[in-house]
């Protein structure tokens, strides 16, 4: 199996002599470790000792121990080192100038999950803008994307659709590492323009899912568990926006989805032989302990990934909510707002990030030929950000230098 040395691990082995003497800040959670399982916060407080001046926390707090969204963590003071962490995921999502006043450079070190609604990338892009405002430089330690990065799939975000689960006009299945993400953001897309460097791993290429890196999968937020719920979710996120159970609550969140009314033969009978897609999917019966329709047995299904070069995880996962929705008029309705501090659009046209295909799929329109409206868009976003990529797609080729700015 190949290893992969991550941006934190290439950041300790050779640390710039310019950052010795910085007050520094990291952004980070449990999932900020080395292949050792040794946090970037320790690593960092060994390597500049009495450097950390703060921390902060991205959605689902410090220890990623907040299950759901909308469950806001609380300041606090690090236990070990005595020094504050600031929520970005409480009473703002915004960096306030007296959170970056104690730091000179912030560092981030988030594992991001390949997927436009992730919230971890736009905390990013907060901090950018806020390090440009409040003239802080700004290190990414970049981390696999662990969906790959060859792949790029879905509809651009569309302008009225903007939330905090998607701030940039990017596909749902960007392709982008966290910090081949933040060159582009800072860049191109909002121009920030702040101080900022990569640090890019070492031995990752394009073409490789988490599973081959030869790292420890660590649970980025609590329903993510495994590489396989990483990889559907791309696609079964969208039934967050929707009264089909996701499936928090159980020990298989987004691998498994359901509810009681679904009848699975019909299902079945829409979706085919998805064997040529990569995927099975198999009749499961649920009951969440948790979230929607907890303690009520669910029809579903289970997915599982036979190979994950031809699956595509967000039309597939439109054409079973497309499927759901016209078997089960009159059972399946679209979850009502708030979601992520959206009060009045629907949740789901903000996770799919076009109201036009919620309606679209309503009419019960075909998948494939709503999927060619937007390849236009799509082919333009895969243009753009070749330019910021920092990763070729051959195996074992990766010379670039240690940092990019």
């Amino acid at each position: 199996m190949l290893r992969v040395q991550t941006g934190l691990e290439r950041f300790i082995e050779s640390p710039p002599k310019w950052i010795l003497g910085c007050r520094l800040g990291l952004l980070s959670n449990p999932a900020s470790v080395d292949r050792n399982f040794r946090h970037a916060c320790e690593l960092i407080n060994l390597t500049m000792p009495g450097q950390l001046g703060a921390l902060y926390s991205p959605q689902h707090g410090f220890f990623a121990e907040k299950q759901d969204n909308m469950i806001e963590s609380e300041d606090m003071i690090d236990p070990v080192l005595k020094i504050p962490v600031f929520s970005l995921y409480g009473q703002t999502r915004i960096p306030l100038k007296e959170m970056f006043d104690p730091i000179d450079v912030l560092i981030i070190d988030l594992q991001d999950v390949g997927t436009r609604v992730y919230t971890f990338i736009y905390t990013m892009s907060y901090c950018l803008e806020a390090a440009k405002k409040f003239g802080k430089k700004v290190i990414v330690l970049d981390r696999p994307n662990p969906v790959g990065g060859s792949v790029v799939e879905g509809n651009c975000l569309s302008s009225e659709c903007k939330s905090f689960v998607g701030r940039f006009p990017i596909p749902m299945r960007h392709g982008m590492t966290i910090g081949e993400l933040s060159l582009l953001f800072n860049s191109y897309i909002c121009g920030t323009g702040c101080d900022l460097e990569v640090v890019a791993m070492k031995g990752w290429d394009r073409t490789m899912f988490f599973y081959e890196t030869g790292l420890s999968w660590i649970p980025p937020s609590p329903n993510l568990p495994t590489t396989m719920s990483a990889m559907v979710y791309p696609g079964q996120v969208l039934w967050e926006g929707t009264n089909v159970s996701e499936g928090r609550g159980t020990t298989q969140p987004f691998e498994v989805f359901g509810a009681p009314f679904i009848d699975t033969e019909k299902i079945l009978s829409d979706m085919g032989d998805s064997r040529s897609e990569g995927v099975i999917l198999r009749p499961n019966v649920f009951e969440p302990t948790s979230n929607k329709w907890k303690g009520i047995p669910c029809r579903g299904f289970q997915i599982h990934i036979t190979d994950p070069n031809k699956f595509n995880p967000y039309v597939f996962s439109l054409k079973l909510l497309k499927s759901i929705c016209f078997h089960h008029k009159g059972e399946f309705e679209w979850k009502q707002p708030p979601y992520e501090y959206e009060y009045i659009r629907l949740p789901i046209d903000l996770i799919i990030g076009d109201k036009e295909i919620r309606r679209r799929i309503e009419k019960n329109d075909d998948i494939d030929e709503i999927a060619r409206c937007w390849q236009n868009d799509l082919n333009e976003f895969i243009e753009i950000s070749k330019g910021y990529h920092l990763y070729r797609k051959e195996r074992g080729r990766n010379n670039f230098s240690n940092y990019a700015s």
